[in-house]
């Protein structure tokens, strides 16, 4: 959170400008939606192993508990 904070600090309104207009010119307006597509489906695969993960978690603290 903290550094979130720091870096939007950083960024003024003409900087995200700049970069928001180097991307379109990298990849065109038709590859952005699917690397946004693309980026959505990595954090949802992410999210999804997390939870996945403290599910197993919380098992392995019950049964040591009992």
């Amino acid at each position: 959170m903290i550094a979130q904070n720091i870096l939007l600090g950083m960024l003024g309104p003409w900087q995200i400008v700049l970069i928001v207009v180097v991307v379109l010119l990298l990849f065109g307006g038709k590859k952005i939606p699917e690397l946004m597509r693309g980026l959505g489906s990595g954090i949802k695969e992410f999210k999804d192993a997390s939870r996945e993960d403290d599910k197993i978690e919380g098992k392995s603290e019950a049964d040591s508990k009992s």
